[in-house]
């Protein structure tokens, strides 16, 4: 059964809002003659009469009057539509999911990425939530998270892959009481007797044993960097930690000190699906793989 169009919407609006078929018609940029059977084909399908005419004279019917009220809301929504369609298009419109390990946040990068987006892409709305570490790599899979800034190394599925964004450096963490908190920096071998506390990102601890030519003893393992601070506080312990906590967390009876030699690199890294086709989670990758943190 035949259906009224869009076409026959439109130039029933166009007559409606010009009350002469003429005038109508060289807006519509059709002949008169197509313009009237457009509206004759709509007062058929919609069997009613939408005007009333004379050879001098346009006028909406009552049924006219009534079907154009609704015709312009749904002509407005269909502009709309079109309109979020085109920004979703340009990575403007959308939701995404954002994970991060604490230390990005200690760092300044997510801030700077999230802000900075957020102020250009004002459509898109940005979740944003801390995850554990070893957990990245499956939300990015199964699209719980579409970026997530990580300590690397870590193991990263396929399909998934990460661009550094802010480079630090590992130091200590150390009791104010202990007596290595006398000195501005430790060597590595002056820990071989410590027990460390253990952040999720064990790379700088394990490097800073490799140069001090030792096995560490291993302690708790509390999950966020927050934690691994108060078990240095309360235990007595040492934690190989990111530089950028220094600036950031203060703990009564915790002091950061540097370690003699090269730096031990740390950085943080943004995790994301290789193949991402979400035009917004895009735009959201240029943003951040082009934000920096505090040095």
């Amino acid at each position: 059964m035949p259906q009224l169009e869009l076409r026959h919407i439109r130039a029933f609006v166009c007559v409606a809002q010009q009350l002469h078929f003429a005038h109508a018609a060289d807006e519509l940029g059709i002949a008169a003659p197509s313009l009237t059977r457009l509206i004759q084909q709509a007062e058929r399908l919609l069997g009613v009469r939408l005007f009333y005419r004379t050879k001098r004279s346009v006028a909406l019917s009552a049924a006219g009057s009534a079907y154009l009220n609704e015709a312009l809301v749904a002509l407005d929504h269909l502009e709309r539509a079109e309109q979020r369609a085109t920004l979703a298009e340009r990575g403007e419109l959308g939701r995404i999911e954002v994970g991060y390990v604490a230390s990005a946040v200690y760092a300044g990068v997510l801030q700077t990425a999230v802000g900075g987006f957020r102020a250009t892409h004002p459509g898109v709305d940005v979740s944003i939530r801390e995850v554990p570490m070893d957990a990245v790599a499956a939300m990015l899979g199964d699209g719980r998270l579409d970026a997530a800034y990580v300590r690397p190394p870590m193991p990263l599925a396929g399909g998934i892959q990460a661009a550094t964004v802010h480079r630090d450096r590992f130091v200590l963490a150390l009791p104010a009481s202990s007596p290595l908190a006398a000195s501005a920096s430790v060597r590595p071998a002056q820990l071989r007797d410590q027990c460390f506390v253990l952040p999720e990102q064990e790379s700088g601890t394990f490097e800073l044993a490799r140069r001090g030519r030792f096995t560490p003893r291993l302690g708790p393992r509390p999950g966020t960097l927050a934690a691994v601070l108060a078990c240095v506080s309360l235990g007595g312990n040492v934690a190989v930690v990111p530089h950028t906590l220094a600036g950031c967390i203060a703990l009564p009876g915790v002091v950061y000190r540097d370690v003699t030699g090269q730096p031990i690199p740390s950085e943080i890294a943004l995790a994301f699906r290789q193949y991402e086709r979400a035009p917004a989670v895009k735009a959201f990758l240029r943003v951040a793989r082009a934000a920096k943190g505090r040095g």
